[in-house]
């Protein structure tokens, strides 16, 4: 059977076309301070540690910059911290609630004195409704 011309893939071709097709791996948060840890102890070469978890040298020192710089805030008190949505959205309704409970609060009070003043109470009396 014959093949068309230039349908014939060589092996080096098909291996670039599969590393492409291949997803980036994630890592985790975990992995990441273990790498940079690693980096840290000084037993390896940083091109060594990179060679083996198989990274660039580059990604290497963008997290350990990354993970320094945490460091430094959280010493320095910065201690904020993003809320995921679920947790958002509960202090939101939280919020509304106590609002609420504030807004009736101070209604209640206001319509109170109102009656005290209105039976001749000044306002450091004790009103007895």
């Amino acid at each position: 059977m014959r093949q068309k011309p230039g349908a014939r893939r060589s092996h080096g071709e098909k291996v670039v076309k599969d590393i492409r097709r291949a997803p980036r791996k994630q890592y985790s948060a975990e992995e990441k301070i273990r790498i940079v840890l690693d980096g840290l102890k000084g037993e390896d070469s940083i091109a060594e540690l990179c060679r083996r978890e198989g990274i660039a040298q580059s990604l290497y020192y963008s997290w350990s910059k990354e993970f320094l710089e945490a460091g430094e805030k959280r010493l320095a008190g910065d201690t904020a911290r993003a809320a995921n949505t679920d947790e958002v959205k509960e202090l939101r309704r939280e919020a509304k609630d106590l609002k609420e409970v504030v807004a009736e609060q101070t209604l209640e009070l206001r319509l109170l004195k109102k009656a005290c003043w209105g039976m001749g109470a000044t306002t450091n009396e004790v009103c007895r409704i």
